[in-house]
């Protein structure tokens, strides 16, 4: 049986995962060995940012772009 598998970009270079993976799926395995947590950085897939509260339910396609980047925050 093989493994239906896509592939995101990231800054990091091709990610390869199986079918039906979310972004909280692949912020977590791009930051593993990271001493950075998950809510630490903010996250945009093909250029559209989206919600720490939303990467659950945010399923990925082949060929997404994925950035994890720190917030900017200020006033």
């Amino acid at each position: 049986m093989s493994l239906d598998l896509l592939t995101i970009h990231t800054d990091h270079g091709p990610l390869s995962l199986p079918v039906g993976c979310t972004l909280a799926d692949a912020v977590e395995l791009l930051l593993q060995g990271s001493s950075r947590g998950a809510d630490t950085i903010a996250t945009a897939v093909n250029g559209e940012f989206v919600a720490r509260a939303a990467r659950a339910d945010h399923a990925l396609h082949d060929g997404d772009t994925v950035l994890c980047f720190s917030p900017i925050t200020g006033g």
